[in-house]
């Protein structure tokens, strides 16, 4: 019966920390995201002028 009861426990424990994990590694996930969102932005607000500036001066080359 002890055993029984130890090996309930134990299998509990098991699935709590599994979860916890799962938990952990969704918020991992979403700062991850975040962080390359956050790249993509500022690499496009640093590039559009530029390539905006580019694209307007091949338009005034153009016949």
């Amino acid at each position: 019966m002890l055993l029984f009861a130890y090996t309930a426990v134990t299998s509990r424990v098991a699935v709590l920390r599994a979860r916890a994990d799962r938990g952990a590694t969704a918020v991992e996930y979403g700062l991850l995201a975040a962080l390359i969102a956050a790249v993509i932005v500022a690499t496009v607000l640093s590039l559009g002028g530029k390539i905006n500036t580019a694209f307007q001066k091949i338009t005034d080359l153009l016949p």
